[in-house]
């Protein structure tokens, strides 16, 4: 499982090698917080459209920045550790910026995914993925699953 977690130089060197092979790329990215049904069924979908599926996760001060000073719950070493338990992920990278952007330019996935909430919304990710010719796929969300709708019962529980 740990073989799974690369840093960026690891991970354009093993996905260079299977666009070689002729390999479907897929990548998504996200935080990852708390692993619920959702994610779970996002990231199997995910994996449907290609041969090989990379998770950026982003880094705890990333999340911070994006959620907000309670966030993470769980630190990235540990998130990167759930994640690449699943076996529908085959690499994850954990990344520091706002936007996975630059990690996209850097190994060129052919499908980035997203939740079905983006769709029709323009998103970074497009400005980088669409000029060297990949797209991004739009997935169905599982409903009332959501890492902040666990935090919120767990708070009312108090």
């Amino acid at each position: 499982m740990t073989g799974k977690i690369v840093n960026k130089q690891e991970l354009v060197e093993k996905i260079t090698a299977l666009k070689v092979d002729g390999k479907k790329i897929v990548a998504t990215s996200g935080c990852f917080d708390i692993i619920h049904a959702g994610h779970v069924t996002y990231l199997e979908e995910a994996r449907k459209l290609g041969d090989c599926l990379v998770v950026l996760l982003n880094s705890d001060s990333s999340v911070k920045a994006l959620k907000g000073e309670s966030r993470p719950i769980n630190p990235e070493a540990e998130r990167a550790i759930v994640i690449a338990g699943l076996a529908s992920v085959d690499y994850v990278c954990v990344f520091s910026e706002l936007t996975p952007c630059d990690m996209y330019e850097a190994f060129q996935p052919d499908i980035v995914s997203k939740g079905g909430d983006y769709a029709g919304k323009h998103i970074p990710e497009m400005d980088v993925v669409e000029p060297y010719g990949g797209c991004v796929k739009y997935l169905s969300l599982v409903d009332n699953c959501s890492t902040t709708d666990i935090i919120k019962k767990i708070q009312s529980n108090d």
